[in-house]
């Protein structure tokens, strides 16, 4: 099953196109999405009008070596290694998520729009990058579902409590899984299934709850966070520190209690 391609065995009742078109208005809903959430929350204009703000009471003028190893270091740790989570599971469980996604959502768009034909000779590598990143995505995301959300883990909240917030994160999941599921069942090439088709439903349609769903969701964060880190670690390195006083460099004054109780309570 991991070496196969799932969608090359579906062209044979499914034409290629219908699914490159699926892909491409997938990406036309998120962009829409985040340009609807763009244009109500503002988010954009108020980055820029924060940083307009902020470079007024910068005490230093970064040159422009300095701006770009700044925004490299964001890059690389920030935003790949999301380090500002620190070690421990929720970094984790964020990076399992993340990097499963990215592996899944490309090798996608690699194996539907260059090897869907079934005459198509699939690199292996393909097929395995593709069920690796799902079944990553699937562990990271119910991780951090289960056991790390900041509603079950620090306000006692039931883990099946379900509000606007979380569409993105069971949407991401239940496509993952949805999407092994019917690899599972369609590899095993019995005569009149019929249950694989009912799990590649589900996988369509959690996708098209996952990509037209962007407005409600904080799929758009995705988009927004890799900016704001930049922006920070910018107001950082010039003195602005966006407008926010420094910070205190006072000796601790709780003694050794404080340390005894890993910090939740948020």
């Amino acid at each position: 099953m991991i070496t196969t391609n799932p969608f090359s065995i579906l062209a044979e009742t499914v034409p290629p196109i219908l699914m490159q078109w699926f892909v491409i208005i997938m990406a036309m809903l998120v962009i829409v999405g985040t340009l609807v959430d763009i244009i109500h929350k503002k988010n954009v204009k108020y980055f820029f009008e924060n940083a307009k703000k902020a470079k007024l009471s910068a005490i230093k003028t970064l040159s422009t070596s300095e701006k770009i190893s700044v925004v490299s270091k964001t890059i690389i740790s920030d935003i790949a290694t999301t380090s500002e989570l620190g070690a421990g599971q929720r970094r984790a469980a964020h990076l399992l998520g993340m990097y499963g996604t990215i592996l899944f959502w490309i090798a996608s768009i690699i194996l539907i729009f260059c090897y869907v034909n079934p005459s198509s000779n699939t690199p292996s590598i393909w097929p395995i990058m593709w069920h690796v990143g799902a079944i990553m995505t699937v562990l990271g995301g119910s991780w951090f579902w289960f056991f790390l959300r900041v509603d079950v883990y620090s306000e006692a909240q039931p883990w099946y409590r379900i509000i606007k917030a979380d569409l993105f994160v069971l949407a991401l999941i239940a496509s993952s899984l949805f999407g092994l599921i019917w690899s599972f069942l369609q590899s095993l090439n019995l005569n009149d299934r019929w249950d694989d088709k009912v799990f590649l439903a589900f996988y369509v349609v959690s996708n098209l709850v996952l990509f037209g769903g962007v407005y409600w969701s904080k799929f758009a964060h995705m988009f927004y966070k890799p900016g704001a880190a930049i922006q920070k670690n910018l107001a950082e390195a010039d003195g602005s520190r966006d407008n926010l006083p420094p910070p205190a460099d006072a000796p601790e004054q709780f003694g050794p209690g404080i340390k005894r109780e890993e910090p939740k309570h948020y």
